[in-house]
């Protein structure tokens, strides 16, 4: 069972705002690949991000929006399994919502 809840969304453009509708990543190997922002929202007070590989039909990526000291976003993985759980359940629920799981 999550503990975030579709009406606690707050729909933000963060990261649009700062970089356009892409976003360039390094993996742990140092390796740059571009991402679509898909989507972007608040809940309980943390930011996240939904992201995509440009030139991939991959999975979408969920990764959690800081603000930096300067006050530009950053990203950031979400390590705890079950605040990934909630977060990936929660959008999954925002984006079908009338689909029964």
């Amino acid at each position: 069972m999550t503990e975030f809840s579709a009406g606690q969304v707050i729909w933000t453009s963060r990261l649009k705002d700062a970089y356009g509708e892409t976003v360039e990543l390094e993996d742990e190997n140092g390796k740059a690949s571009v991402y679509e922002i898909i989507a972007e929202f608040e809940v309980q007070g943390r930011g996240y991000a939904v992201l995509k590989e440009s030139d991939k039909d991959g999975e979408q990526e969920i990764l959690r929006v800081l603000v930096s000291p300067d006050g530009l976003p950053e990203l950031e993985s979400i390590e705890d399994d079950d605040e990934w759980e909630d977060v990936s359940e929660l959008y999954d629920e925002l984006t079908f919502p009338d689909d029964e799981v």
